[in-house]
């Protein structure tokens, strides 16, 4: 498990070089380069708050959904993705929303847009999950996978809200996915700012129930 430092009085504290919570996500330190989160639109499939008012099983595990007194197990390969936020300074932000939301195993969104017909999507997979970045500006989402449909390369959609750098949308790719070449988005997105949106997915403990974990460090704007 990460180590995390004890909380301070500051709503956002600096990071501190070559301790082993830094080691265990990979920070560099304060000396790292200075590329953000590169930013992208919503796009079509963001699921409305209206619409997702309707439930309230939006939590930060993707893979299980209640229903009817049930517990449905999302299909694919399920993976845990750990993020730490920080700004340029290197200072953790803490307390920040952050959304994701992906098509399931089936290559379908769980949007109103999207028509839902029974056997053609997965019931047992979220479609969207929240939760909140802790005293460490680390947080934790339960989900697949991504996986591609036509057009797209597989892909996590992310959103993220903070007091300090307002709200920023992007996206998660899986590193040397040969999609990426022919993704526009990916193409998109300058060569510095890549490896921030690329998850290097690993291979999870057997007893985790995961088949991935991906941890990344995502920097915003001070």
């Amino acid at each position: 498990m990460p180590r995390h430092t004890p909380p301070a009085p500051t709503r956002r504290r600096l990071l501190q070089a070559g301790g082993a919570a830094l080691a265990t996500l990979g920070l560099p330190g304060l000396a790292w380069a200075q590329p953000t989160v590169a930013p992208m639109t919503d796009g079509p499939f963001y699921p409305p708050r209206a619409w997702r008012a309707q439930w309230n099983d939006w939590d930060a595990d993707l893979s299980r959904v209640q229903r009817d007194g049930r517990t449905l197990q999302a299909r694919g390969e399920h993976l845990g993705l750990e993020l730490q936020l920080a700004d340029v300074k290197g200072r953790r932000i803490d307390g920040a929303e952050v959304e994701i939301w992906q098509c399931d195993a089936m290559a379908v969104y769980h949007h109103p847009g999207v028509r839902m017909t029974a056997g053609q999507f997965d019931e047992g997979f979220q479609g969207f999950g929240a939760t909140r970045a802790d005293g460490d500006g680390r947080l934790r989402f339960r989900t697949i996978k991504p996986v591609p449909y036509p057009g797209r390369t597989p892909h996590i959609h992310i959103k993220l809200r903070h007091a300090s750098f307002g709200e920023v949308t992007s996206q998660l790719f899986i590193a040397g996915d040969p999609g990426n070449a022919r993704d526009f988005l990916w193409r998109a997105v300058d060569a510095p700012d890549r490896p921030m949106l690329e998850m290097q997915l690993q291979p999870a403990a057997a007893d985790s129930g995961l088949r991935w974990l991906a941890r990344q460090t995502l920097v915003l704007p001070a």
